[in-house]
């Protein structure tokens, strides 16, 4: 089949066809050259992989986990005497503490500033009802000081080795 376009310039034609073929050809090399990378970036094996620290951390192969993030925000009933919030707040701390200690919570920390968003927890737990579960011990969120969101996250497993590390690098505890 032939298809062909003449321009206003004399002598000027295309073979809409044979262009197109062009572009189809094209378009397959550049898959066909992709995938490969693709694949072997995939199925490439880490050197650096150490199989006892895998197991103990819970990782995939990937060395990924589950997990379920909290966002802290400012919840419903936050105005209060201050010797009430520094004791609310102290206690607070304490149930972060605990919950570190049992291996339940990896990560937490405050935003800076005085935005709605107040912190992040992320729990060593499969389920968002667990995590619901352990939230419901802290004292803010018991007291309407906090409210939280939980999503289920997907993330490195190495992060279950922070609270270890971090006892190392902190020189004072709360």
């Amino acid at each position: 089949m032939k298809l062909a376009f003449r321009s206003s310039k004399p002598h000027c034609s295309v073979n809409l066809f044979n262009m197109h073929a062009r572009k189809l050809a094209f378009s397959l090399l550049a898959v066909a050259l992709t995938v490969p990378v693709c694949l072997s970036q995939q199925a490439m094996a880490n050197p650096d992989y150490v199989e006892h620290k895998a197991k103990s951390v819970g990782a995939d192969e990937y060395g990924m986990k589950r997990y379920v993030m909290a966002f802290l925000r400012k919840g419903p009933s936050r105005d209060r005497p201050k010797h009430e919030a520094d004791e609310l707040q102290a206690a607070h701390m304490a149930n972060i503490s605990r919950l570190a200690e049992e291996g339940k919570l990896v990560l937490a920390g405050p935003f800076f500033g005085d935005g709605e968003l107040r912190g992040i927890y992320i729990f060593d737990v499969e389920t968002v009802a667990e995590a619901k579960a352990l939230t419901a011990t802290d004292p803010a969120i018991k007291a309407g000081s906090l409210s939280m969101e939980l999503v289920p996250w997907y993330g490195s497993a190495a992060l279950m080795e922070i609270n270890e590390l971090h006892k190392q690098v902190a020189k004072t505890l709360f």
